[in-house]
């Protein structure tokens, strides 16, 4: 998988995370439109992964914290579920926050995908479940 990176609101990149984004959260999720495209966006340094044939499959922001950065949007396409394109990802974003003196990322996981997290280092925090646009969440965190 080939990933790249803007922090460009008007760039091919950005446009490529908002569609994943899109399909996977507002369509398969029902997520409100207004709430996946947030005032955030202009902060954050977004990730995108392509499979082999270019094809936009795997998504992430970081949105910088005093911390480090807050690991949020993360999606991949259905058909690519399974094929390790968001360990890939996440595992360049943890990259990323190092090289860039994050002291640790924060993530509101679906409760679902937690041990997909938990295989990446990331641990609960204290904070108790929460719903987040209708669907229950978990916070953690990697400290780096």
């Amino acid at each position: 998988m080939q990933i790249k990176t803007t922090t460009v609101l008007d760039s091919q990149i950005h446009a490529h995370s908002v569609a994943i984004r899109t399909a996977v959260f507002v369509k398969e999720q029902n997520v409100p439109t207004e709430l996946e495209v947030d005032e955030d966006e202009g902060k954050c340094v977004y990730f995108v992964g392509y499979n082999n044939a270019g094809t936009p499959m795997a998504t992430l922001r970081l949105n910088p914290e005093s911390y480090g950065y807050h690991v949020q949007r993360v999606a991949v396409m259905k058909q690519a579920r399974g094929t390790g394109l968001g360990r890939e990802i996440m595992q360049k974003a943890i990259e990323y926050a190092k090289e860039h003196g994050a002291e640790k990322l924060v993530l509101g996981a679906q409760t679902h995908a937690t041990g997909f997290y938990e295989g990446l280092g990331f641990t609960y925090t204290n904070k108790p479940e929460f719903m987040d646009a209708g669907i229950p969440h978990r916070e953690m965190q990697l400290k780096l």
